[in-house]
């Protein structure tokens, strides 16, 4: 009797068991037969419409802002410095008086030499008085040849030393003028090295102060020398000069100037190529010692084919594009990129404005599928 029951047991496993594999094989044909209906799955892709305009081409590089000039005010006299005439940090302009130095020594030093010129004037006047004398004197033979010699070279002598005077009365004159401080060029004034009641000389090595000119403004950067070409046709005689912009590490416009200098060499130790260019620095967003980013205008490409550079694919064949056919899915096409300028890359073959391309989304996509459009995230 057990064993009649075990065996029917045993019989109904196995046909539950049985059932259970028929109705899965019918789920997975049903299944696969919705899918066959359905056709391939659509991707989802971020569309782009290739565009064509005209292309600014800028050659970028790493600069250091430079004045245009920095001097060292120093004193050209020697005295007790009296006053102190202007602000640290002041913008000043040529000819503004900074310093003044005690002039009661250089106006005594004066004074003595136009006093020793009316003495010699004086003495002059006399000499010429007697030389005229003399040569009245010798026509009537009432005196010798010699005598009259004499009065000549008295009275060239007295001549001499009337203008060696004035000489000295122009030094003296000098020297009392530098007892004023002024500034040579017209700038921002630094940190005050010397104050008031201290005494000065005109051959110290430390100056009272450093000026800076900050307008216009200079910016030294590099480039790489494959660009050389590039700059050549703006180095003959007569060509225009080629605009510069000025921008800081996040790409803020900091100021436009123009391209002055291309070095007359190329470092060999680097492999780049020094420009010099002007800045009105209106704004004295500029700063002598500023590291910043610089490029300079070469060119402008007219109608030019461009992509985000990101629909740009490498391939075994080369770089190519997904393009997006009429009917929705995609082909690969081969494509010749160009450089890639204002995040824009040029298309010098294979592409025509209008067309549609994909910009994310191709890591899921192969020649023939099915895509749709999605928004960009």
């Amino acid at each position: 009797m057990k064993k009649v029951s075990w065996f029917l047991i045993a019989l109904l496993g196995l046909s539950a068991a049985s059932a259970y594999v028929v109705r899965n094989r019918v789920n997975s044909a049903a299944k696969g037969a919705a899918q066959g209906q359905r056709g391939p799955q659509e991707v989802p892709v971020v569309i782009a419409e290739v565009t064509s305009e005209d292309l600014p081409v800028w050659l970028e590089g790493i600069g250091n802002v430079q004045a245009a000039n920095t001097v060292t005010v120093r004193p050209r006299v020697g005295g007790t410095l009296e006053s102190v005439s202007f602000t640290e940090g002041s913008m000043v302009k040529e000819g503004d008086v900074l310093a003044k130095i005690d002039p009661r020594p250089f106006e005594s030093i004066l004074a003595q030499a136009k006093a020793k010129k009316a003495q010699d004037e004086a003495q002059l006047a006399n000499a010429q008085a007697t030389l005229a004398r003399a040569q009245s004197l010798v026509k009537e033979n009432a005196i010798s040849r010699q005598l009259v010699d004499q009065a000549e070279a008295s009275a060239a002598q007295l001549d001499a030393q009337v203008k060696a005077d004035q000489a000295a009365i122009d030094a003296a004159q000098l020297d009392l003028d530098f007892t004023t401080v002024r500034a040579p060029i017209s700038g921002r004034t630094g940190v005050r090295r010397v104050d008031a009641g201290n005494v000065v000389t005109g051959s110290q090595t430390e100056g009272l102060v450093v000026v800076t000119e900050m307008q216009p403004i200079s910016v030294i950067f590099t480039l790489p020398q494959r660009y050389l070409p590039d700059l050549r046709p703006h180095m003959k005689p007569g060509a225009a000069e080629l605009r510069v912009q000025a921008t800081d590490d996040e790409g803020t416009l900091l100021d436009e100037g123009m391209l002055k200098l291309v070095d007359n060499q190329i470092d060999n130790t680097t492999g780049t190529l020094r420009l010099k260019a002007s800045f009105p620095n209106k704004d004295f967003t500029l700063w002598p010692g500023q590291y910043l980013n610089a490029r300079v205008l070469v060119d402008t490409k007219k109608d030019a084919i461009v992509v985000p550079p990101e629909v740009v694919q490498p391939g075994l064949k080369g770089p190519f594009v997904y393009l997006v056919k009429d009917d929705q899915t995609v082909e690969a096409r081969q494509v010749k990129p160009g450089m890639t300028l204002d995040n824009l890359t040029v298309i010098e073959e294979g592409l025509q404005p209008g067309d549609r391309v994909v910009r994310d989304g191709q890591s899921k996509l192969k020649p023939g599928a099915k895509i749709t459009s999605k928004n960009p995230g």
